[in-house]
Order: structure tokens, then C-alpha cells, then sequence
């Protein structure tokens, strides 16, 4: 397994690994926090959860704003400065969140965060496309989901022991987190942005905007984002709907969602990389659906059956499904994008999660306090249904137009 591992650390470029380890680091800061950021709101401004959910939504809505402000930015003045200006924003933002006392004050704070804290995440992906060639970006990202998730099983279990105590830390130990990563990056990580595409050095700005016209005209790439939209809408109920799912209707506690969570981070840390290996050689499209049909499969169970172990088996279908389409989508943006235009694409395909993230639990939820709660789970088994079957149209119709931007894909920076 060591000699696996340090072949596998030498097929790669020492910077990716400079941003992996980078990365991690700032995940490690994010989990501390995010997973008791709703505790936080509520014990804080002795609000319920309506409240804490208007701040979610602030983020979000304005975190759309942010990413395609951050899309344009990153391919106009390069990567690595959105990415430092995200992370020193992100640790003086947290540090201010930890302070506030008015939650008036909070939500007017919640906008601007969510602005801002996002430009960095197309730079970041971009960056990724930058140093990987192309037969090496879908198990590049599967790397990075490895990283997050080794991350998710450490953070949590911090800020646990340190949000009995005090929130504040929680707050100040993300800020301490960005400002590492922050170091990090400027020290070890030149710009990444391809030399011969800098083609938009000589645009205008209001021209480096104008492109998201030409993002949006790409019909495949568009169709790709609205199959992979109902996808997360499907995927997104793991984290807003199944605890209070579990908890409501089969009396299941905190922990055992807890373990179902922590199984599926396992799982991901010991065989994503193999599963994503094993898996480069089919067409990327066809591997979109397979995934899809395992999301259909492990959330249509939820709906069936009733006892832990089958909550458990339907967990692990998820994240196989999991496994297969999340880097490969990551990956797949990068295919359909022309190298000039990475942060856009990157951008506009983060659509595919903020808007599920908007409407899902807000669909899901009203669905759960007023009818048949299974009916949550007949919905997404339909919607991944549909989306699987939009994956294999487009594995026909897209073929062509993924064929067109290998051509004009440029060899990843020495």
C-alpha cells in the first residue's frame, strides 16, 4: 500500500499536491465550524430554526452572486489572487461573526460574507484544471474529495469539544485556518491561469462579464448543469431532510444519523481514488447515470424500508453513487470549457448546487410537515430517474462538442 501511494503521489505535479495539502487545512478550519453554525444562531440570538434558515438563505442567494463575480474575476486577473483575497476575506469575516450581538446586524452581515467568501471557489477549481492534464482531473478531484472528507471526520469532533465551551473559538480557529492556507498559497503556489490564453488581459471588464452570454449559449454544457441541478436536488436531502426525517417518523436519534454520516466519509477516504480509477475508461456521461441510478436507488429506499441496517445499506448505495459522479462532474466542466474561459464555466456550473440548495429543503420541508413524508423520497427517486435519463441523452449529443474542446485543451503548466 506504501509503494501504491507514493507511485501514485509521484504521478502528479508537486504543486497540486501543494494545493491539496492547502486545501485540507482550510476544510479542517470550515468543519470545525459549519456543522454547529445553526446551534450557534440559535443559542446566540435565542431564535428557533426559521431564523437560522433565513441566514442560510441569505448566504446562498448571495453566494450566487459571489461565485459568478468570482468566475469572471479569476479568468480576468488570474486565480491565485481570488483565491488569497477568499481566504484572508474568509478569516476576517469569521472573526466578526463570532462578535456580532444583534442578529439584524447578522443578517445584513450574511449577505456580505456570502458575496465575498465565494469568489474564491471558481479560482479554486480552475486552479485544478490549470495543473492536471485532462486523463488526470476527474481522479485529481477525487483526491480533493478524499481530502474534504478525512477533513469532515476530524473537524466535527473539534468543534464539538470546543462548542461546549465556547462558540467564539469555533469562529476563531476557521479564521486561524484561512490565514495558514492563505500563507501557504502565497508562498508555495505561483499563478496558474495558462500564459497562452490570457487573451482576456486585453479585454474590457464589462467584456470579461459579457462572456457568461457565450456560457449560456453552450446548449450541451447548459443541458449538463440542469440534468446535474436535479441530481443535487436529490443528493442535497442527505444533509437538510434525512435527520429530521429519521428523527421524526422511525425515532431515530442524532447519533445514528451521525454514524450514517460518518459511514458515508469512511467510505469515501478508503475508495474513492480506487473507484475512480477503475472507472476512467467508460464514457464520462454514462458514469453520470450510473451514479444517478444509485442516488435513485439509496433515497427511494428511505421511503420502504424502516429499520437502522437498511438505513445503513441505502447510506453506502448513496455514496458509491457519490463517489462516481462528483468528481467526474468536476471534471466534466472542465472538458466543456475553453481554457480562457474556466472561471465562468466553473461559475455558471455552480448553479447546479446553489439552487437545489435554495429550493430543496424549503420544498422538502413542507412536503414533510403537511403530507405523506415517504412522498419526499418518491420524488427523489423520480427526479434522479430523470436526471439519469438526461445523462445518457447527452452522452450521444454532447459527444461531439466535448471532442471540439479536447482539441483546444493546452497542456497543463511544468
Amino acid at each position: 500500500m506504501l509503494r501504491q501511494l507514493q507511485s501514485t503521489y509521484r504521478e502528479y505535479p508537486s504543486r497540486f499536491w501543494v494545493l491539496v495539502g492547502a486545501s485540507f487545512i482550510d476544510r479542517v478550519g470550515g468543519t470545525i465550524l459549519n456543522p454547529f453554525f445553526a446551534l450557534y444562531a440559535t443559542q446566540r440570538f435565542g431564535v428557533g430554526m426559521t431564523e437560522a434558515g433565513v441566514l442560510f438563505t441569505l448566504f446562498s442567494v448571495s453566494g450566487f452572486a459571489g461565485n459568478m463575480l468570482g468566475g469572471a474575476l479569476a479568468d480576468r486577473f488570474g486565480r491565485k489572487g481570488m483565491v488569497l483575497f477568499g481566504l484572508v476575506f474568509s478569516a476576517l469575516s469569521n472573526v466578526t461573526m463570532g462578535f456580532v450581538g444583534s442578529l439584524v446586524t447578522f443578517y445584513f452581515l450574511a449577505v456580505f460574507v456570502g458575496l465575498l467568501s465565494d469568489v474564491a471557489g471558481p479560482a479554486h477549481g480552475a486552479m485544478v484544471a490549470d495543473l492536471l492534464p485532462e486523463h488526470q482531473r476527474a481522479e485529481g478531484y477525487g483526491i480533493l474529495r478524499v481530502v474534504a472528507n478525512v477533513a469532515w471526520i476530524i473537524g466535527p469532533t473539534v468543534g464539538g469539544l470546543l462548542a461546549s465551551r465556547s462558540y467564539l473559538s469555533l469562529f476563531l480557529l476557521d479564521a486561524f485556518a484561512s490565514l495558514i492556507t492563505a500563507a501557504i498559497v502565497l508562498r508555495f503556489l505561483p499563478e496558474t491561469r495558462p500564459e497562452a490564453r490570457r487573451v482576456t488581459q486585453r479585454e474590457t471588464l464589462a467584456a470579461t462579464f459579457g462572456g457568461y452570454a457565450r456560457v449560456v449559449r453552450d446548449g450541451a454544457f447548459v443541458s449538463f448543469v440542469l440534468m446535474a441541478a436535479l441530481m443535487n436536488l436529490v443528493y442535497l436531502q442527505m444533509y437538510s431532510t434525512l435527520s429530521v426525517y429519521l428523527r421524526d417518523v422511525h425515532g431515530v436519534p442524532p447519533q445514528g444519523y451521525g454514524f450514517l454520516t460518518s459511514a458515508n466519509a469512511v467510505l469515501v477516504v478508503l475508495t474513492q481514488f480506487w473507484i475512480t480509477r477503475r472507472i476512467r475508461r467508460y464514457p464520462p456521461m454514462v458514469m453520470m447515470a450510473v451514479g444517478t441510478l444509485l442516488y435513485m436507488v439509496g433515497f427511494l429506499s428511505y421511503g420502504f424500508v424502516s429499520v437502522y441496517l437498511a438505513f445503513l445499506a441505502a447510506m453506502l448505495v448513496i455514496t458509491v453513487g457519490e463517489m462516481i459522479v462528483v468528481p467526474i462532474s468536476s471534471a466534466l466542466v472542465a472538458r466543456f470549457a475553453p481554457t480562457d474561459m474556466r472561471g465562468r464555466y466553473i461559475a455558471i456550473a455552480g448553479l447546479s448546487w446553489g439552487i437545489p440548495s435554495a429550493i430543496g429543503p424549503l420544498a422538502a420541508g413542507i412536503i414533510l410537515d403537511n403530507y405523506n413524508p415517504n412522498l419526499v423520497w418518491y420524488a427523489a427517486g423520480m427526479l434522479a430517474a430523470v436526471a439519469a435519463g438526461g445523462f445518457l441523452v447527452l452522452n450521444s449529443s454532447a459527444r461531439a462538442r466535448l471532442a471540439a474542446a479536447a482539441t483546444e485543451a493546452q497542456p497543463a503548466p511544468a
